[in-house]
């Protein structure tokens, strides 16, 4: 497994990539952070959530800037609509702008995918796991959000699972990002948390640190790449970020660490 995105900066705009997708040449991508954006109190800067308490122009103005860095259009992203639940939509030209642009009828869905050139995909995160797919046979590219429910759902695999009878394509060819998302080291859950785990993981005592009194400290990166293996992934084609959002508040939105008082980061991916 890789470590580490790498981090661009133009003027105050910061964002991240990951450079095994980079160096495949197919991909437009980033995940955001808090930076370079116009939002104002909590939401400074670089807010990307429509359907928070911010003012919408400056949302557009945010998206604006960001897409323009990663060469999108940002009047052409397709917006997910976020439940923490496993539904994966397969997205086609004909879904440009929905969410952004136009009415949208992608409900209640946690990942997207497509095969088709300049159709960008966005999922928002303050904590969770933004989880990126690229086949770089097939040309196929997915992004997926997953919080401990989704994780548990076992979202990144039926996001590959949707490539693989959709698109035909193979998990041992593919690319994965896991991006930043709170770590293990501020991430603390209780017995129910624990109850799931127990359910879909046999392997859960390995993804978690026990505190005493009904708590626990859980790794939800460990989580998703063991997951994500088991389905042949193969550990170099894994790049994990190994950014907390709740340590680099400075950096990121963090929900937990912001008391609910937050904007939203993003991840962005299109096929050139």
């Amino acid at each position: 497994m890789k470590i580490g995105f790498n981090i661009k900066t133009r003027g105050k705009l910061k964002y991240l990539t990951i450079p095994a997708f980079e160096e495949t040449g197919l991909v437009n991508h980033c995940f955001t952070t808090r930076l370079g954006g116009v939002s104002e109190s909590q939401y400074r800067s670089l807010n990307l959530g429509l359907f928070r308490d911010d003012n919408r122009a400056k949302v557009l103005e945010n998206y604006r800037r960001i897409c323009e860095a990663i060469e999108v259009n940002y009047k052409d992203l397709v917006l997910s609509d976020q439940v923490h639940g496993d539904r994966i939509r397969v997205v086609t030209q004909e879904d440009r702008g929905k969410g952004i642009t136009k009415k949208s009828d992608i409900i209640k869905v946690d990942g997207l995918v497509t095969n088709e050139p300049k159709v960008p995909l966005i999922t928002f995160y303050a904590d969770c796991v933004p989880l990126f797919f690229l086949d770089p046979i097939k040309k196929v590219i997915g992004v997926s959000h997953a919080g401990w429910r989704g994780t548990v759902k076992k979202i990144g695999v039926k996001t590959l699972l949707t490539m693989e009878k959709v698109f035909g394509c193979d998990a041992s060819k593919c690319l994965i990002g896991i991006g930043p998302s709170i770590g293990q080291c501020c991430y603390e859950v209780d017995e129910p948390v624990i109850d799931e785990l127990r359910k879909s993981f046999p392997y859960w005592s390995r993804l978690v640190k026990h505190k005493g009194e009904g708590k626990w400290d859980l790794d939800l990166w460990k989580a998703n790449v063991y997951q994500l293996k088991e389905v042949g992934v193969k550990d170099d084609n894994i790049t994990l970020s190994g950014l907390c959002t709740s340590c680099r508040n400075d950096l990121f939105y963090s929900y937990r660490k912001d008391k609910g008082k937050t904007g939203s980061l993003a991840a962005i991916i299109e096929l050139r």
